[in-house]
């Protein structure tokens, strides 16, 4: 049978949406709200919010999450500011330098952090972690700003510059306002996958450290699957307000332009 219809040549994206996205979110949900025996039930839930130590970690991989995208942003945005410009970046080269480390999979930079740092005898823990974690998602901060300031009119600039505006107020007042959108779509592909991160706080801390994407790891290995989902639901919930309120930043940026 011919596909005659554009909507059909998306069936095949839609079934691997079904089986390998939607699927797999609903048994999340259904085994959440189970026990072992099948009941419907909340405390996987209640365990959580009374169970210390779980809490202490999911609160402590918030904090990590938040010092990784504080400094990514920290140190991403004036590279960004950097590449974008003209005066100071003559050549695309610089850009895919930036760009690079993404081409290699996060395990071999993180082993690689590792051997960095044995190499200078330096201790392996909380500092180690969040040096990888900066250093595996910088780029993804750095990207989405560079593209805002690549495309920004500088005719804008221009025109605060005609009107008498130093190089401080045009940043404050035209720079950095259009390039929100960018800045806050860094802050959420920094902030979503740091925050379920495991396998790179386990090889940076040596197991000292752990991160809330450790105890569902450890909960679904040792067959605690009502368990562990309930506490990949909280994560999801998580992320996605996080997704949503990044988002309706996004847009009040783009709607509030100069404002």
């Amino acid at each position: 049978m011919k596909m005659t219809k554009r909507s059909q040549w998306a069936l095949p994206y839609v079934i691997f949406l079904g089986l390998f996205v939607v699927l797999p979110l609903f048994l999340v949900l259904v085994y959440a709200f189970q026990d072992r025996s099948g009941a419907f039930t909340l405390g996987n839930f209640l365990k959580f919010f009374s169970t210390s130590e779980d809490l202490h970690t999911f609160v402590y991989s918030i904090e990590i999450a938040v010092i990784t995208t504080l400094l990514c942003l920290l140190l991403g945005y004036p590279a960004a500011w950097i590449l974008s410009n003209p005066t100071y970046n003559r050549s695309s080269i610089t850009v895919i330098l930036f760009i690079l480390p993404m081409w290699i999979n996060m395990l071999i930079r993180t082993l690689a952090t590792v051997a960095l740092f044995d190499f200078f005898s330096a201790p392996l823990g909380e500092g180690a972690l969040i040096f990888g974690m900066v250093y595996n998602f910088l780029p993804f901060m750095i990207y989405p700003i560079y593209n805002i300031l690549q495309k920004m009119d500088h005719s804008y600039i221009e025109a605060a510059q005609d009107l008498g505006a130093n190089p401080r107020t045009v940043f404050q007042k035209v720079i950095l306002p259009l390039s929100m959108p960018g800045v806050w779509s860094g802050i959420l592909m920094v902030f979503m996958p740091t925050i379920s991160t495991f396998a790179v706080a386990e090889l940076l801390t040596m197991n000292k450290v752990k991160l809330f994407g450790t105890t569902i790891q450890e909960n679904i290995n040792n067959g605690m699957w009502n368990y562990g989902a309930a506490l990949s639901l909280i994560m999801l919930v998580i992320i996605g307000l996080t997704t949503l309120i990044s988002n309706e930043k996004g847009n009040n940026a783009e709607q509030g332009g100069l404002l």
